[in-house]
């Protein structure tokens, strides 16, 4: 059967600029469709968010025996999930540090402005080297207290680290897997190194707060600082990346709308929205059943893992209306962007922040410009999914 070759075609590289259609056909086929590899794919969306909320859903790898050290706290099920990502709340927002990401804002319209200095009428600019790239960069180098002179190490392992959580069936991982670890204890030891030279010294970010903290139970162990710093560093620009660069492709391809945000930029904190829904950084996500449970009356046994095509439940009919138009004054705009449940993207508040800043910095420029290249080169990556370049003409 067509539909048991969904995952493989969907994170097939040729599929990745346009993986709609198939999203489509996932919907259709069921809420629940079983893979010729023993999994569950789920593109519905009501389906998804009630298993994002469902605690006998796993993100854990330890649960499948695929790792042995401690993960991050955005692969950690609750209560051990919850005490982390709490601690690595406190200096980043609500309740103990409320202002931090809204204190940004000036900062962040600075440096875009600064990135956008080059820009001129008649240059040809990659929009992910030249602006979406450094952006979310310069950003989480400031808020952690990392050199931005070392951005070019970390780059590195940030690729590293990303090709090796991707979705790939029946693909030898042997390589990527081993690629992705030895990453993850460079960049972890690089951190906790930046950090310890911060203690008792401590400066006016993340790092410093981490190893300062005055109360030993909330401090983080030395292995928990490795793994949160390395989540916050890379999580903190991969997403938002694909976020900006979605948003310009979509404008440029949209020109009506691109004149409408033109006319009214008040427009873009619920144009930011509706970029999460229509063409959203993250497109898939796993889980593992900790329990047998029932989905949509088909039942799947503990441990049998279950992907939850979030993309598609952000464009499924019977939850939006008209879901394939970009609507930028879509009322009830409730997507799966950024996930839902306990792990809901701690990032959230700044991602958008950003995208509102850059791509309000750059609508003046987008009027007369055109898109060298239509569909651009795509990353390798299924799960988060954007252009790798995105070369226009101003």
């Amino acid at each position: 059967m067509d539909s048991e070759t969904l995952l493989a075609r969907i994170t097939d590289y040729a599929n990745r600029p346009n993986p709609w259609p198939l999203y489509a056909e996932l919907r259709e086929s069921g809420p629940v469709v079983r893979q010729a590899d023993g999994s569950y794919l789920i593109g519905t969306y009501h389906e998804i968010a009630a298993l994002l909320h469902d605690p006998r859903m796993s993100v854990d790898p330890r649960s499948r025996g695929e790792v042995t050290h401690k993960p991050p706290f955005l692969r950690l099920d609750d209560p051990e999930h919850h005490r982390l990502r709490t601690l690595a709340m406190r200096p980043f927002g609500p309740p103990h540090s409320p202002g931090r990401v809204d204190a940004m804002r000036g900062e962040i319209d600075q440096i875009t402005k600064e990135l956008m200095e080059p820009f001129e009428a008649g240059r040809q600019i990659d929009v992910v080297d030249d602006f979406a790239y450094p952006l979310p960069v310069t950003v989480i180098c400031r808020l952690l207290g990392v050199p931005r002179e070392d951005e070019p190490l970390f780059r590195a392992w940030s690729d590293a680290l990303v090709a090796s959580a991707d979705v790939r069936p029946e693909a030898d991982t042997t390589e990527t897997d081993k690629a992705g670890d030895q990453a993850r204890i460079e960049m972890g030891g690089y951190l906790v190194n930046l950090a310890e030279q911060r203690r008792g010294n401590p400066s006016d970010d993340m790092l410093s707060a981490f190893v300062n903290e005055p109360d030993p139970a909330l401090r983080l162990t030395q292995e928990e600082l490795a793994e949160t710093a390395v989540l916050l560093l890379i999580a903190g620009h991969e997403t938002t990346v694909n976020l900006i660069t979605n948003g310009v492709l979509t404008l440029l391809r949209q020109p009506e709308h691109l004149d409408q945000l033109r006319r009214d930029p008040d427009l873009l904190p619920q144009a930011v929205e509706e970029l999460l829904r229509y063409e959203p950084p993250v497109h898939i996500r796993e889980r593992l059943p900790l329990a047998d449970i029932d989905v949509a009356g088909t039942p799947i046994a503990q441990g049998t893992p279950v992907v939850l095509v979030l993309a598609s439940g952000s464009r499924d009919p019977r939850r939006f209306h008209d879901p394939d138009r970009f609507d930028p004054t879509r009322p009830d705009n409730e997507h799966l962007g950024f996930g839902s449940g306990i792990h809901l993207c701690y990032g959230a508040p700044l991602a958008r922040i950003e995208a509102q800043a850059a791509l309000g910095a750059l609508l003046p420029h987008l009027g007369t410009a055109r898109l060298v290249q239509d569909p651009p080169p795509y990353r390798q990556n299924a799960m988060l999914r954007g252009p790798r370049h995105l070369p226009i003409q101003l």
